[in-house]
């Protein structure tokens, strides 16, 4: 029974996965269809698509009344994007270029929108003031990066809305949005049990493999470059899922209610998770790439940080 529970465990990721890809696909068509920029449609329209696993974990988790989960998830996501995702590109694509039309102090502001729920959580609280403080920072972000793109400007022509391959783009999405609800649900159910039966916090698994499904929209999306032997990469899609996150914790700590508690949130944690991001930066900021020996040392972080909560939890 147990082998059976973790091969459906297994099973849910890759269809959230596969619902997550048909709906970047049609979001994809009708940006295009509408104009809007690459980078804008990069960072925020598919920094949040590819971040709907997360929102669906973490709105099940609400109702599960399991807020250990989201944030464990939510943390994890944004790490393994910079630290273990990007590194990977890196590594198996002899080196990877980072493309983004960002200017410095954006990028700086990006990633600290990205770590600000690392800071607030070190005192094992998360608060609802919190709460909207990260969505506050979120909207700063999208207004400065929206003042240069224009992504509020976009004229939507009336004729558009009456393609006859939208209809069944819309149904198809649904659906697939309204299946990866239902698989979350079952995953975080799962979560909870996988943790009472192997004693593991629910908050260390959604650390580390929750967060690992959660991210496989952006993790085929880099191994759709290394099989396309591109060896550069959309920082946008990367950077807009993990700013996409932080907006999640501001909402799912207002869903929950009530402040949120974590009894093993550790300074190790924060202490990991700030490295990962200071040295992407650098390591970025360098060159505008990432290069194969640089991704190495990203990838040690990560094994640093996974070794050091199996550990010492």
């Amino acid at each position: 029974m147990m082998i059976i529970r973790i091969l459906f465990y297994l099973a849910s990721f890759l269809i959230i996965w596969y619902c997550s890809g048909i709906i970047i696909k049609s979001v994809e068509n009708l940006a295009h269809k509408l104009k809007i920029s690459p980078f804008t449609m990069s960072f925020f329209v598919l920094g949040i698509l590819t971040s709907i696993p997360e929102f669906s974990v973490g709105i099940n988790s609400i109702i599960n009344k399991t807020p250990d989960i989201f944030v464990g998830n939510l943390l994890g996501a944004s790490l393994i994007i910079f630290i273990f995702i990007i590194p990977l590109l890196a590594v198996f694509g002899g080196g990877v270029k980072l493309v983004h039309q960002l200017s410095e102090n954006n990028l700086i502001f990006s990633l600290l929108v990205v770590a600000a729920p690392v800071f607030l959580i070190a005192d094992n609280l998360l608060t609802r003031t919190e709460g909207v403080f990260l969505i506050l920072i979120y909207f700063i972000l999208f207004y400065f990066i929206e003042k240069k793109d224009g992504l509020m400007g976009i004229k939507i022509p009336k004729k558009k809305f009456f393609d006859k391959n939208l209809l069944g783009e819309t149904i198809e999405l649904l659906l697939s949005a309204l299946i990866i609800f239902l698989a979350s649900k079952y995953i975080v159910t799962q979560t909870v049990y996988f943790s009472s039966v192997f004693k593991v916090s629910q908050f260390l698994i959604s650390l580390i493999v929750l967060s690992i499904g959660t991210n496989l929209p952006e993790i085929s999306l880099a191994v759709r470059s290394i099989i396309n032997r591109k060896n550069e990469v959309a920082l946008g899609d990367y950077l807009g899922s993990a700013a996409a996150n932080s907006l999640f914790f501001g909402l799912f700590t207002l869903f929950n209610g009530k402040r949120v508690n974590l009894s093993v949130y550790s300074f190790r944690i924060m202490l990991l998770t700030l490295l990962g991001l200071g040295v992407f930066y650098v390591f970025s900021r360098s060159k505008k790439d990432i290069s194969k020996k640089e991704g190495i040392i990203l990838l040690l972080i990560y094994v640093l940080f996974i070794v050091s909560q199996v550990l010492f939890p």
